[in-house]
């Protein structure tokens, strides 16, 4: 083998296996690293500078022009609303601000913490310096029940509408609801007869017994499963026939599908704000008969319901935040198709993005159409 292979030649490796220098136990012959193309590289024989594609990201680019372009095409024909709410990813949180009735988004901020009156604060007051000076004036913000926006609200705009959005209040009253019917089905089960293990008895009143049990056991059972019927909006024909045979001989029950309709009547937009509050002081004395509920609608008397009421006396102010909820569901769309750590500077970079897409939203439907015409 000596003979055959001399020191310093080469052998040819076996496979895809990297190439190891020197002395390798499998062979009796040193080797060496390759030269040329198939070993290491010599040179460049035309060295150019680096590519500097894909080095430089366009979201910067697009957050410096977000308070200019999109400011002025944006509030062009600014409504006079707005509503705000935050989104929280991770650690960062984000404060948007949409112009409700035309749908679009006016001003966001990516904060590295969570957000404090402070920082509400500086938001709202840096919008409404955009929007004094290009000559329009705030006449409603719309937003959800956190006690971050009231006294910045106050402080920044004055003394304007603030709507609390219908859709979180009404959430929270459909879960007080619910956990009140909770409450009675857990009466319910402690209140059935109590049977001892094994087969009951052929006697009279052991049969009468078990059929209570089951009986007891079936309505409790029907409760739960039905339970959407006693907060459902608009229930159908056969949902209410349904509703009337579960709270047959149980008027608590039916008390509690009366105060879910008489909330939802409070946010009919036929009647004005005062007389909403009068519904809602009705309702109220009306809920403090029934101490079998307890504490569980406590909900009726939060100072937010009646914020939520202030959309009845302005045709124009909406009464939800969805606009900007809208904004929120598709940042988080966005984020989820993003394999990469999440930063600061990216979430700025994907939210201008997402103003210039707003921006040239007509130009691209004007740009499809005309496309599909020339087809056809």
């Amino acid at each position: 083998m000596a003979d055959l292979a001399p020191p310093g030649s080469h052998t040819t490796p076996a496979g895809s296996s990297a190439w190891r220098p020197g002395w390798w136990w499998r062979t009796v012959c040193p080797t060496g690293l390759r030269h040329g193309t198939s070993g290491g590289t010599t040179g460049f024989s035309s060295p150019s500078p680096r590519s500097k594609t894909g080095s430089r990201r366009l979201e910067k680019k697009s957050a410096a022009r977000a308070e200019t372009d999109y400011l002025d095409w944006a509030l062009a024909d600014f409504s006079g609303y707005l509503a705000a709410d935050e989104l929280y990813d991770g650690p960062f949180c984000v404060l948007s601000a949409v112009d409700p009735r035309q749908q679009r988004r006016l001003l966001y901020e990516v904060l590295d913490h969570d957000p404090t009156q402070a920082d509400v604060l500086w938001f709202l007051a840096r919008l409404h310096e955009q929007i004094v000076a290009r000559g329009h004036a705030v006449l409603g913000i719309t937003t959800d029940g956190s006690p971050l926006y009231p006294v910045p609200i106050s402080l920044v705009f004055g003394a304007i509408p603030h709507q609390i959005c219908e859709f979180h209040i009404l959430q929270e009253l459909t879960k007080a609801v619910l956990h009140a019917l909770a409450r009675l089905r857990k009466r319910l089960t402690a209140e059935a007869p109590k049977l001892p293990r094994g087969r009951p008895r052929n006697t009279p009143e052991a049969q009468r017994l078990c059929r209570q049990a089951r009986v007891s056991g079936q309505r409790v059972t029907a409760l739960f499963e039905e339970r959407y019927l006693f907060v459902r909006h608009y229930p159908t024909v056969a949902e209410r026939a349904t509703l009337f045979r579960l709270t047959r001989g149980q008027p608590h029950l039916r008390v509690l599908r009366a105060i879910m309709d008489e909330v939802y009547r409070l946010f009919d937009r036929r009647c004005r704000t005062d007389t909403a509050l009068i519904k809602l002081a009705h309702l109220r004395q009306r809920v403090r008969r029934y101490r079998n509920l307890g504490k569980c609608l406590d909900k009726l008397h939060s100072p937010n319901l009646e914020k939520a009421l202030t959309f009845l006396d302005d045709r124009l102010l909406p009464a939800t935040s969805n606009a900007v909820e809208r904004g929120n569901r598709r940042l988080r769309k966005m984020q989820k198709t993003v394999y990469r750590v999440r930063t600061q500077e990216s979430l700025q970079g994907r939210l201008a993005l997402d103003l210039q897409r707003d921006q040239h939203a007509r130009d691209r439907q004007e740009t499809l159409a005309t496309l599909h015409e020339t087809r056809e």
